[in-house]
């Protein structure tokens, strides 16, 4: 049987935590992992400038890694650039959106949080889903300047600032006519990275709502309607990780990639 290539996509580490689903659900795909490290926070661009941006470095990853799928594994990329990449590029996507529709299936209280970027607070895509999905609810929207680059830390092996951490996260725990906050949709891919720590410094308990699972599994029915391509020598290897900056290539982010399942690595020069 042939073996589905897949470029998974993301502005740093975040997206890890959705490639580890992806290959938790299809164990034989050849995946190849990229991060556009050189632009790297995207909450920092202005839209016009962003969009650009990912349609022209996805592209050349298109070229570089032939995949029969790409999965854009950030939520700003997906909420800005989807589209525009759908219309431009013939490869099957597959994006990243906000939790908001199961949150609000969860919820008991009615109260629900939502940690994001900054970017992705502002997007009008997100507040479409919170108008569409969960407007019997109180929803609590916080755009998290830190906490993505808190999680890349993490994974670089650096103990986190559990103070910080708090401060990072409290806007989503909110009490509101008797109830409080009790699921947290995790908005950024980021996120996951450091679940266990921040329901170490939460008020109280709640239900984190982790997107990759179901990206995982709209993936792999994607691969299972798409013919597969046959690619030539020059495609990475399975477990590689693309990087778009050799400012990423420091001994323990590769290590980070590769305790992640990415223990090869390429550096495609692409300055922002």
């Amino acid at each position: 049987m042939a073996q589905p290539r897949i470029l998974l996509f993301d502005s740093g580490m975040g997206g890890l935590t959705v490639a580890r689903a992806v290959a938790h659900q299809m164990p034989d795909a050849h995946l190849i992992y990229a991060a556009d490290n050189a632009a790297f926070p995207y909450g920092a661009w202005k839209e016009k400038e962003l969009v650009k941006r990912i349609v022209m470095v996805i592209g050349r990853l298109i070229e570089l890694a032939q995949p029969d799928v790409v999965v854009v594994a950030c939520n700003t990329a997906s909420t800005i650039a989807l589209a525009e990449l759908r219309a431009v590029y013939a490869v099957p996507f597959v994006g990243t959106v906000p939790a908001i529709k199961p949150a609000a299936a969860q919820t008991r209280s009615n109260v629900i949080g939502v940690l994001a970027t900054p970017g992705t607070v502002s997007r009008e895509y997100t507040h479409s889903l919170i108008h569409t999905f969960a407007f019997h609810c109180k929803v609590f929207l916080h755009g998290a300047p830190r906490l993505a680059e808190i999680a890349e830390q993490k994974l670089r092996g650096h103990a986190i600032d559990m103070e910080e951490l708090k401060r990072e996260v409290a806007p989503v725990f909110r009490k509101r006519d008797g109830k409080q906050t009790d699921v947290v949709v995790l908005a950024c891919t980021h996120y996951p990275l450091i679940t266990a720590e921040i329901a170490r410094v939460a008020p109280w308990a709640v239900t984190y709502i982790d997107p990759a699972p179901a990206i995982a599994r709209r993936t792999a029915d994607i691969v299972e309607e798409t013919p597969l391509k046959v690619a030539d020598a020059n495609v990475p290897a399975h477990g590689t990780v693309v990087l778009t900056s050799a400012r990423g290539s420091a001994s323990e982010t590769l290590a980070a990639y590769a305790s992640m399942g990415f223990p090869q690595h390429r550096v495609i020069d692409l300055p922002a």
